[in-house]
């Protein structure tokens, strides 16, 4: 097998490539969405790095794999007749129960709770961060393009599913949670 070349040149001028052949500009919306899903799987090899829980590595690895699925998703049109994995409602679902099942053991929230805790925890309120950041890009490009609705909801799952699994994470540490009081 031929080993595939890092640099193709046929970006220097501002363009890339979508699933299908399309070239659109590198700010294109679409681009920009996925730009922001390749970012939180980056952020989540990083979060690995620190060997988290063996559960919590183990789901982590597994959305590693969806945000490729996602990624695949929003680079490719859905008028292109190129099959492409695309995410599916079970992903969602997925997210959904893990994150009740986090939530049976933890505080009631009655509080903003302030981003911090172990190294694990804080990088997984960041990558909560992230997650809302492409979210938006993601709202952004339905404005302007038909994708596939899966996409934005299982964000939007995502980022409340990092936000758990941070709290998580703390408590079993022991690290007290921080919240914001407010006005004083």
């Amino acid at each position: 097998m031929k080993p595939v070349k890092i640099y193709t040149k046929t970006g220097d001028r501002g363009t890339t490539s979508l699933f299908g052949g399309k070239r659109v500009d590198k700010d294109n919306l679409r681009v920009e969405a996925y730009g922001n899903v390749d970012e939180l799987n980056s952020l989540i090899g990083e979060i690995l790095t620190e060997n988290p829980l063996p559960d919590l590595s183990q789901k982590l690895e597994r959305i590693q794999a969806e945000l490729f699925v996602l990624g695949a998703d929003l680079a490719t049109p859905k008028n292109i007749k190129i099959k492409v994995p695309r995410v599916t409602k079970s992903f969602t679902k997925r997210l959904e129960k893990e994150i009740d099942a986090w939530q049976k053991n933890l505080p009631k929230i009655t509080r903003f709770i302030l981003p911090g805790g172990n190294k694990v925890g804080a990088k997984l309120h960041l990558a909560r961060t992230v997650a809302r950041r492409a979210e938006r890009a993601i709202e952004a490009l339905t404005k302007v393009e038909k994708i596939n609705a899966n996409t934005q909801i299982y964000v939007n799952r995502l980022s409340d599913w990092f936000f758990v699994a941070a709290r998580y994470v703390n408590k079993i540490d022991n690290v007290k949670e921080k919240t914001w009081r407010g006005r004083r």
